[in-house]
């Protein structure tokens, strides 16, 4: 396991805030057993940040036409839908929500060329509503896999309040590898072409990288 790139500098104010509460809690609290417990409270949340940003080692099955979850997480769409931003056709649309204890490190679904990417500020609705996909804060994402284009979403929630993604139009990636993180409870859609064999069903829960969402004709 690892700790995602980009959070160091997170972690590090994080862990400087809840030193000087500590400090102050224990200089400055008379009540020794106040104090201890805030202490305690402050240094177990210091570690939850820490924890938080993990980016656990997976290993991917083999398969060139398999694509793997990008997020860990509970299924809570999967629908025929007219995905409009990039692909601009009839998709499969599989979502996967992040609870606040879940991995949120992304990881890429497919191998191929990122043939597109965008950021699009928005709002911070809760990640499971449907409209949160138009509204909310979101990056996309297109991979190219030689025979077809794969699109995806990282969709920020109510207290999400940062996408990371690693997409440069252009850059081979490879699948299992990391595309990026989400700050706290988010979603994952990817969008798959009408034919392919969706293997997961809703409510299940999921590993980024390792859980075999579709296969491709």
């Amino acid at each position: 396991m690892t700790i995602d790139k980009n959070s160091y500098g997170t972690i590090a104010i994080a862990w400087a805030v809840c030193g000087l509460l500590i400090f102050v809690s224990l200089h400055f609290i008379p009540l020794k057993a106040l104090s201890l417990t805030l202490s305690i409270i402050l240094a177990l949340f210091a570690f939850f940040v820490l924890w938080f940003h993990r980016v656990p080692v997976r290993h991917t099955p083999a398969g060139g036409r398999l694509v793997t979850s990008g997020a860990d997480g509970r299924v809570v769409i999967i629908k025929e839908v007219y995905e409009k931003e990039y692909l601009r056709r009839q998709c499969i649309q599989v979502s996967v929500y992040m609870d606040f204890f879940n991995v949120h490190a992304n990881f890429w679904p497919v191998s191929g060329k990122v043939s597109y990417y965008k950021y699009h500020p928005g709002k911070y609705l809760l990640a499971f509503l449907p409209k949160a996909a138009e509204e909310n804060e979101h990056s996309s994402t297109a991979i190219d896999t030689g025979r077809e284009e794969i699109f995806f979403k990282q969709i920020a929630g109510t207290f999400a309040r940062r996408i990371v993604c690693y997409s440069e139009e252009g850059s081979q990636e490879e699948r299992g590898k990391q595309c990026g993180i989400i700050k706290f409870g988010s979603r994952f859609d990817i969008f798959l072409p009408l034919d392919a064999e969706v293997k997961v069903r809703l409510g299940e829960e999921i590993k980024a990288a390792e859980t075999v969402i579709a296969e491709l004709k």
